[in-house]
């Protein structure tokens, strides 16, 4: 698996999730959940040590690459995300295609192309340009320490707050799966699925970065609070 790195801009700070994050994760998901409909938030203690669990097992399988996100300013736990589908492609062809893990030493890993996802904030952290900026480290070192040929991501079809947050990040809409996995509310939902290819990065990158230098607008802080990526 990849080497977990600390990643930092001027707002946030992404750090390896541990355990450490538990009690302050907790904290963060119990403010104003009502942004969570469509996206699989921890509530409590208990599930907040399962999420953890779960995304620290993931880790250690090469499978994904957890963060907390943490506020700059004060040092809060204000979220988490992660690289996940880690995807190598050395080695023979496999069919049919499907993520796989490393040829050689798995700490020494890097992959061709991953996804960004579950992803979610605290409610006093959406719409601040936490989001944007945390987006732009994780492309950035993708793209350009890892080296990667694409980054994916994807959303419930429904949640348009999410999709047009993404649709903002630069990623082009490469179709939704219909009829494609159960919903958290129990719904049979559609997927929506992104990319952003290394050759679309430049251009990309330019467009973040000037989006993170502006900063948040007022009508953006109120009108978009709830944006999520799934």
């Amino acid at each position: 698996m990849p080497v977990p790195v600390f990643l930092c801009g001027r707002t946030v700070r992404l750090e390896p999730l541990t355990e450490q994050h538990i009690e302050a994760l907790a904290a963060a998901a119990a403010e104003d959940r009502s942004s969570y409909a469509f996206t699989p938030v921890p509530h409590g203690i208990e599930a907040t040590e399962r999420y953890v669990s779960d995304a620290l097992a993931a880790q250690a399988a090469g499978r994904a690459l957890p963060f907390a996100t943490v506020r700059a300013s004060d040092g809060l736990v204000v979220g988490s995300t992660r690289f996940t589908e880690l995807d190598y492609w050395q080695g023979p062809v496999i069919w049919p295609p499907a993520p796989r893990g490393p040829v050689g030493d798995p700490l020494t890993a890097i992959p061709d192309a991953t996804e960004i996802g579950a992803t979610w904030l605290s409610a006093r952290a959406q719409g601040t340009g936490i989001n944007t900026e945390a987006k732009l480290l994780m492309l950035r070192h993708a793209f350009e320490t890892w080296g990667v040929r694409r980054v994916s991501m994807r959303a419930d079809a429904r949640n348009m707050r999410s999709r047009a947050a993404i649709e903002h990040l630069g990623a082009v809409l490469e179709g939704v799966h219909r009829m494609h996995t159960r919903g958290l509310d129990g719904m049979v939902r559609g997927t929506a699925f992104y990319s952003i290819l290394d050759e679309e990065w430049p251009e990309a990158r330019t467009a973040l970065e000037q989006r993170v230098h502006r900063g948040p607008s007022t009508h953006h802080h109120v009108a978009a609070r709830p944006l999520i990526s799934a």
